[in-house]
């Protein structure tokens, strides 16, 4: 249903009248019932001219979407896995890269033994959080988030950090998942390398427009690239379990120099000293970088609302096929990294998971053609695993922004029934991130995981809280999944935290209390803000009306505007009705009365305020206090307001009414209202009389 405006108040009854471009009458379809209020019929419709910016929006986004077809953006569960799900899976195409940039300055060949078992060891947090947010989504059918879990079981306390985490977490989403796919179209064509920054933010650029067409239109789109890149993954991954089994493989050349300074030792992988000589920190530093592959598991909990009934199950489906999945593709590409012995490059490019696609699929055309097809995947599905972040960022922006922690302005939705303000400052944040590390992954990692176990950490200790508070049927289980999907979020949280402190996580470590700071500081304003409405809402209705109507027009000139601010001022019918003048300058204030008394205007009196000082606001200031001296006078200020259409218009004209707005509106009982005068369009329609008139008389 289109918006409905309020027409009058007639002995408490409500009139109400539609404005739905369908129901040009105002009837509108709602049945009647007993003691609700009928809309009436519209007097005549008015055809609204539409700015060029709304136009261009039309344009660009399309035609807008009414609230009804909000029911119809729900997404079924291969569209939901496309939108929700790329982040979650885009990260196995650099996971393991990551694992092995610490891995191997630190032991050197001997890395390529352990990325495996610390690739098992994800897998098994993995498993478990997959464990634990079926729970939350059952439960929480609604959108179970970890911010919504934390409000509902700790408050609004606890809920506020756990919306700061996430948050950076969804604009590091974003920066890393460009970052990456920016790499990887680097690694098939090296002409890209230097340009790396501005890509990327084109890439930001692009998933951004997609998003603010809408959510289904962005489904659409989104899910081909998804689907190819598993695709490309499982064949990849077939291809070289085949040549690992029937054929044979060449280990990568880069792996001949770590050969020859850890030798055969190391050729083998034979069992070797504890750790293989690695240190538990190496080994814990490792494992914190592999944790960016469980990212975004948490967003379909968030999406649950998007999903087509019945959404709770429809959502606990696809989060166990996004865990299967990514369970298979992580492994797979860890076990061929271990076996064709591929380390990263310092630079970044080419990335670990292009030269193990260079090996797998060989030098022939068809090895060319699957090598850049798995590029093409994996850039498109690294730079749409950001549109997980757009999905849910707004999603959860608007939640926060209904509790008064984020601005209001998160809670509308836009032209294509999207949080469009969301995905706007998104997008902002993002691309800051993105220049300011230079487009790299390994410099934005250590950034990006903190947020997203602490997340994690909250919500499974929300739930935990939860089952012990309803003791649902089954609600012991549910304590024991939850509770070690805590323990093991919080595990890995820590190691995070400490592994790669020096790496760049201290800045996360900085940036989230300050962060939490200033939520805290924009909910205490709302609610001040709030109480004081509430407050003067009472006085108003308990305060008695003043016997005194006193409206006052302040002019500078005589001319059209000042003409149409006293019609206006004449409606009112109060008691008194004068203009003011505040003279400032002598000459100008003699002109102006002289002129004013040689026209119809002369009838309303007119005073002039001495202002020998020129301080005109001050001078208006203490006339007016004077008016409410005798505390029965209600004061009503009329101001002439040009209004100009092209920006550097204002620029060139006197501002000094807004100026006095702003002082007079502060004090009470005394009201100022701006009357607009639009100067461009009247100076429009009296060219065109003029041009007419000219006409007829020739």
């Amino acid at each position: 249903m289109r918006p409905l405006f309020v027409h009058g108040w007639l002995t408490g009854a409500v009139t109400v009248r539609s404005t739905s471009p369908k129901d040009p009458t105002g009837i509108g379809s709602t049945p009647r019932h007993a003691g609700a209020p009928v809309p009436i019929a519209a007097p005549g419709t008015v055809q609204l001219p539409e700015t060029k910016g709304y136009r261009l929006k039309k344009r660009i986004l399309g035609q807008p979407m009414a609230n009804e077809r909000l029911k119809h953006e729900r997404l079924g569960k291969p569209t939901a896995l496309a939108i929700f799900a790329s982040d979650n899976l885009s990260s196995s195409a650099y996971a393991t890269e990551e694992i092995l940039h610490v891995l191997i300055p630190a032991i050197g060949i001997f890395a390529f033994s352990l990325v495996v078992p610390v690739t098992g060891a994800m897998l098994v947090v993995l498993f478990f959080l997959i464990l634990s947010y079926r729970e939350t989504i059952k439960e929480y059918p609604s959108a179970g988030g970890a911010y919504v879990v934390t409000r509902d079981n700790f408050g609004l306390g606890v809920a506020k950090i756990a919306g700061a985490s996430l948050l950076t977490d969804y604009i590091l989403t974003v920066a890393v998942s460009v970052s990456a796919g920016t790499a990887a179209l680097a690694s098939a064509f090296e002409f890209f390398d230097p340009y790396r920054v501005e890509i990327a933010v084109g890439f930001i650029v692009i998933v951004a427009y997609l998003n603010m067409r809408g959510v289904k239109e962005a489904g659409a789109i989104f899910r081909v690239p998804t689907y190819f890149f598993m695709l490309m993954m499982f064949a990849l991954l077939g291809i070289g379990a085949y040549r690992y089994f029937f054929g044979s493989m060449e280990i990568a050349n880069q792996a001949g120099s770590l050969l020859e300074e850890y030798g055969e030792f190391g050729k083998e992988g034979v069992l070797g000293p504890f750790l293989y000589g690695a240190t538990l920190f190496a080994v814990l530093h490792a494992f914190a970088s592999g944790g960016a592959a469980v990212t975004g598991v948490e967003a379909i909990s968030n999406g649950v609302p998007a999903f087509r009934q019945p959404e709770w199950k429809n959502a606990r489906h696809t989060l166990v096929v996004m865990g299967s999945l990514l369970g298979v593709m992580f492994l797979g590409l860890s076990m061929l990294a271990a076996h064709l012995k591929v380390s990263p490059f310092e630079g970044g490019t080419p990335t670990v998971i292009s030269q193990i696609g260079r090996l797998v699929f060989g030098d022939s055309l068809a090895g060319d053609v699957g090598f850049f097809a798995l590029q093409a995947g994996t850039m498109l599905i690294l730079v749409l695993a950001a549109n997980t972040a757009y999905a849910d960022f707004p999603r959860l922006g608007a939640f926060m922004a209904e509790d008064g922690f984020t601005p209001r302005q998160l809670i509308r939705r836009g032209h294509r029934l999207v949080y469009s303000n969301g995905i706007i400052l998104l997008s902002v944040t993002a691309m800051i991130l993105v220049i300011a590390t230079g487009a790299e992954v390994t410099r934005l990692i250590p950034l990006y995981a903190i947020g997203v176990f602490l997340g994690f950490t909250l919500s499974q200790a929300g739930m935990v809280k939860h089952h012990q508070r309803k003791r649902e049927a089954g609600w012991q289980r549910g304590v024991v999944i939850n509770g070690f999907g805590c323990f093991l979020s919080a595990l890995v949280c820590m190691v995070l935290a400490v592994t790669k402190f020096r790496d760049g996580a201290w800045i996360i470590l900085v940036a989230l209390p300050i962060l939490v700071v200033a939520i805290d500081r924009l909910h205490r304003q709302y609610r001040r803000e709030q109480l004081t409405l509430e407050d003067e809402v009472l006085t108003a209705a308990a305060s008695k009306i003043l016997r005194r109507h006193l409206v006052l027009v302040f002019i500078n000139k005589i001319d059209a505007s000042t003409a149409r601010a006293i019609q206006y001022a004449r409606t009112l019918a109060p008691d008194e009705l004068r203009a003011v003048h505040v003279a400032s300058d002598p000459d100008q204030a003699r002109r102006l009365a002289e002129r004013w008394s040689t026209l119809a205007l002369s009838r309303i009196p007119l005073e002039l305020i001495e202002c020998s000082d020129r301080r005109v606001t001050r001078a208006a200031l203490e006339y007016v206090v004077g008016e409410t001296g005798d505390q029965q006078t209600e004061v009503t200020v009329i101001m002439p307001q040009r209004v100009y259409r092209r920006f550097w218009h204002k620029l060139i004209h006197d501002r000094s009414a807004d100026r006095m707005t702003d002082v007079l509106g502060v004090l009470p009982h005394v009201n100022v209202t701006m009357i607009p005068f639009h100067v461009s369009s009247a100076a429009a329609n009296q060219v065109k009389v003029v041009t007419t008139s000219h006409q007829d008389s020739q």
